[in-house]
């Protein structure tokens, strides 16, 4: 014990040093700061990722995140247990690394449309590839980073003597920094990266892009990390704490269920069973830690409503309008305003909200603190819900799967009455449409435009619109029967005019357009359009459509349209879809309302855990909390897959609802619940123990943790700690 000691402050010696601080943990923060923009980069445009790369609906798209949300919150323990019983915790981080990067490539190649683009028609051929590939990618990126999770900011405090408590303290301040500033940075650059247009053969949203720069930054962490080996403190794994509870807990389970005769007599405790094996310290430690985990099992239920923040929240963005003026935000981007909110919130809540509350007498224990968290986080769904209603009402009425819908439009410039069978009669004004589209529950109508008679047949679950004109013919164009995703714009022009026409913006080319006919749809995005029209004697015009998002119109060229200065005044555009009606702004009551409850319940969370385990055994403890975030993303899979809720809004509001059920069960808890002191209770013990003994049962971890826990409770400059 004696000779490692010895090593290790022969080690500091020669190691360099910068104003008190070891120049090793610039490698360490640095690491830190590129693998968190590489994990909460990725992390941001993943579910949209799935939604409109791999084609999967909301709810599988949900799944497959929270699965993957869930494993990264799984393999901490496998990290931590390879750490400390085989590896040491520098090797575990490269080894872990290197897996972990090679998953963010395979993630940044598997969104390549392209390679499996063999028509080049925007479309890959072959998308169970980019599925195998993206699901290998996770995988492994779920390894890395959660391996990797326990052992950095360990393997950073290691670099400082006993002496260093204070600068070891602002290194896990510098630490958690860089944790925010990663997250921040990414959570901005990343969607605005997937917003862009790239490919060979045809321009799609840039997810190759959005996914590489995040694998760029991770091979950047494993680069800096590996360049400050020479001057690493590094010491040899020295058994699994984890590892040693758990057999404990095995053996008194085991040797219970071997005396449960009545002949045996009773212990106080089920874990004394464990004395015949084990000495009573330990016992006494183990229970302590039971005691802490039993008030775990309900706190899944609060992750599962957080961690929606990056898949429903998301998607319900993109059926909002994102314009704030000068910029445009994308749905992805408002994941942003949680780590915004916790910079502005912690120092409230420590500087002014809990002395209020403490001024007015009132007892808020950290499990009351908890409670209330909890019951925020179900209003910040409730607020979901409600704002989801609006939205739904926005929301174009689609046809079911036994309707179509018809709606007419005219390109004569007179009125032309209609009349379809079994329907009021009613007139088409001269170059427009009918006001509404008309819901039918057949496949066949009849239908008497301008005195003359035509029947038309239609598939079920379609919409159409029906061309009306000069020879009294009718000709129908298939319209959209989903509203235009991300934020885009569905634009089809119909060519009222004697000439073919050409229409382009930009590089894309939607001519040439045949007399009384239409085009397919074009997909533009917010903003001005500026469309190119062009005849076959090569004249122009230009026409300019000022748009929002996911909106849907059908521009009309009349037969009185000529070219010219004022070419675009008998032009038309017909709205067959509103754009988003409710802006994205509104989504910050909710996120607004969950930083709140992030903030009192994950911080006092982390900080009654840790001033209620044993000393050596806060890492058993942080392995538990991180199990809670695992098991409330495995309740979102569930629900999604399992759920049959028809309307979004109402999954919102059974949310909030378990929430708050929850929240009364854990209430209850608290309120039984006996505040430990646990130094007292293993002085007790220590005083039974020979001195050697203690020693080994305390191990020299304490002040390691010590400082842990003076920065969280000191400084609470971040609850990014339970999701690093």
């Amino acid at each position: 014990m004696a000779d490692k000691e010895e090593q290790r402050t022969k080690k500091t010696k020669n190691s360099p040093s910068c104003l008190g601080y070891p120049v090793s943990i610039f490698f360490i923060v640095v690491n830190e700061f590129c693998e968190r923009f590489s994990y909460y980069g990725m992390k941001a445009v993943l579910v949209l990722y799935f939604k409109y790369f791999i084609g999967w609906d909301n709810d599988l798209s949900t799944t497959i995140y929270h699965t993957f949300v869930a494993l990264c919150y799984l393999t901490p323990i496998l990290g931590a247990i390879i750490a400390d019983s085989w590896l040491g915790k520098f090797k575990a981080i490269v080894y872990l690394s290197i897996v972990y990067t090679i998953g963010q490539v395979i993630m940044a190649i598997s969104a390549i449309h392209d390679i499996t683009d063999t028509n080049r028609d925007g479309t890959p051929d072959n998308m169970t590839f980019h599925t195998a590939m993206s699901m290998l990618g996770l995988m492994l990126i779920a390894l890395g980073t959660g391996g990797i999770k326990p052992c950095v900011a360990a393997f950073g405090g290691d670099q400082f003597e006993e002496h260093q408590e204070k600068q070891r303290s602002t290194f896990f301040s510098i630490f958690y920094l860089s944790i925010n500033a990663g997250s921040l940075l990414s959570t901005l650059i990343t969607p605005i990266l997937r917003a862009q247009e790239c490919g060979i053969y045809s321009k799609q949203s840039c997810f190759p892009l959005a996914f590489g720069v995040p694998a760029a930054l991770m091979v950047v962490a494993l680069i800096v990390f590996i360049a400050g080996h020479s001057m690493y403190i590094m010491e040899s794994p020295k058994g699994n704490i984890l590892l040693r509870v758990m057999k404990c807990i095995g053996f008194a389970i085991k040797n219970r269920f071997n005396h449960r005769s009545q002949q045996h007599p009773k212990r106080e405790h089920w874990m004394d069973w464990a004395e015949e094996k084990y000495d009573k310290l330990l016992i006494a430690q183990v229970k302590m830690v039971l005691k802490v985990l039993f008030l775990y099992i309900p706190l899944p239920m609060f992750w599962a409503l957080f961690d929606q923040q990056g898949s429903r929240w998301t998607l319900q963005a993109t059926t909002m309008d994102g314009n704030f003026g000068a910029f445009i935000i994308q749905p992805d981007q408002m994941q942003i305003v949680n780590p915004i909110l916790i910079v502005i919130m912690v120092p409230i809540m420590d500087s002014a909200v809990y002395p209020l509350i403490k001024k007015c007498h009132i007892n808020f224990t950290p499990l009351r603190r908890m409670t209330v968290g909890m019951l925020l986080a179900a209003l910040a769904f409730v607020a979901a819900a409600l704002l989801q209603i609006q939205i739904d009402q926005t929301m174009p009425n689609f046809p079911s799967s036994s309707q179509i819908q018809v709606k007419f439009l005219n390109l004569e410039n007179t009125s032309v009455p209609v009349e379809v069978e079994g329907q009021e009669p009613f007139a088409v004004p001269g170059f427009d449409s009918s006001n509404d589209y008309m819901t039918l529950d057949t496949e066949n109508i009849t239908v008497s435009a301008g005195g003359k008679n035509a029947t038309a047949y239609f598939q079920k679950s379609t919409r159409h619109t029906v061309l009306i004109n000069t020879d009294g013919m009718l000709q129908t164009l298939n319209d959209i029967t989903e509203k235009p995703n991300q934020g885009m714009n569905a634009i089809r022009f119909v060519n009222g005019f004697r000439s073919h026409l050409n229409f382009t913006i930009k590089s894309d080319n939607l001519g040439p357009i045949a007399p009384l006919q239409g085009s397919g749809y074009l997909s533009v995005p917010h903003g001005k359009a500026n469309f190119t029209i062009v005849n076959e004697e090569g004249q122009t015009c230009h026409y300019i459509l000022q748009l929002g998002f996911g909106s849907s119109y059908t521009v009309l060229i009349p037969s009185t349209f000529s070219f010219g200065e004022s070419c675009t005044e008998n032009i038309k555009a017909i709205q067959d879809i509103e754009p988003n009606g409710i802006h994205m702004a509104w989504q910050v009551i909710q996120y607004f309302l969950m930083t709140c409850g992030e903030v009192v319940f994950s911080v006092t969370g982390l900080d009654f855990s840790y001033a209620q385990a044993p000393s050596n055994m806060k890492s058993v403890l942080q392995a538990g909390w991180l199990l809670t975030v695992a098991v409330g993303n495995i309740i979102v899979l569930i629900v999604a897959e399992a759920g049959s809720l028809p309307d979004q809004w109402a999954e919102y509001v059974l949310f909030a609802s378990l929430l708050v059920a929850v929240s009364i069960i854990f209430a209850v808890m608290a309120y039984f619940y006996t505040y430990m002191d646990p130094m007292e209770i293993e002085a007790k013990f220590m005083d039974l123990e020979p001195e050697e003994k203690k020693r080994k049962e305390l191990g020299m971890t304490t002040k390691d943790n010590l400082a842990y826990v003076n920065n969280e409770t000191s400084n609470n400059t971040d609850d990014k700690q339970t999701k690093i």
